[in-house]
């Protein structure tokens, strides 16, 4: 069964998932003051620095890709790529023990649930080649995303 809806509106319709916006975050009026960034610093040295934004940048990437694949159904594509660049078996790939050193616990407690959440969406996904209901596959791609938005909204790296 395929889907005719487009994939965002697919992602936009699950409940529960939806993040409020704040347009005072984008909006700037001249000769005033942009907010306070008010997320906790997190400072890691200059060589993890470079190397976390990597990572996150790959994992965005990853994010595209997977959507990608969901929306052209090849949902074992969508699996593959979520497994082995955000889910548990993307912990090695990321040097996740080495710059969890430097996190505060919130912090580790968001990449982990990211990195668990990949992993179950990556078995939904393959579900969804099977039975043909993405819905269970979108819910966790929201888990994921939700996940990286928890931290991002919480963390900021120096």
């Amino acid at each position: 069964m395929r889907y005719a809806l487009p994939l965002t509106m697919l992602l936009l319709s699950l409940p529960g998932h939806a993040q409020q916006h704040d347009p005072a975050m984008h909006a700037h009026t001249p000769g005033m003051a942009a907010p306070a960034d008010s997320r906790e610093r997190v400072h890691f040295p200059d060589a993890m620095v470079a190397h976390t934004l990597a990572s996150m940048r790959d994992h965005l990437a990853a994010l595209q890709e997977i959507q990608a694949a969901l929306a052209s159904g090849h949902y074992d594509h969508a699996a593959e790529v979520a497994e082995q660049r955000l889910g548990m078996s993307a912990l090695v790939l990321h040097g996740a023990a080495e710059s969890s050193k430097f996190m505060p616990e919130g912090m580790q407690a968001a990449g982990s649930k990211m990195h668990h959440s990949a992993s179950r969406f990556a078995i939904a996904a393959r579900d969804a080649g099977v039975t043909g209901d993405l819905a269970p596959a979108l819910k966790g791609l929201a888990e994921v995303t939700a996940a990286c938005v928890q931290c991002h909204s919480g963390y900021r790296l120096r």
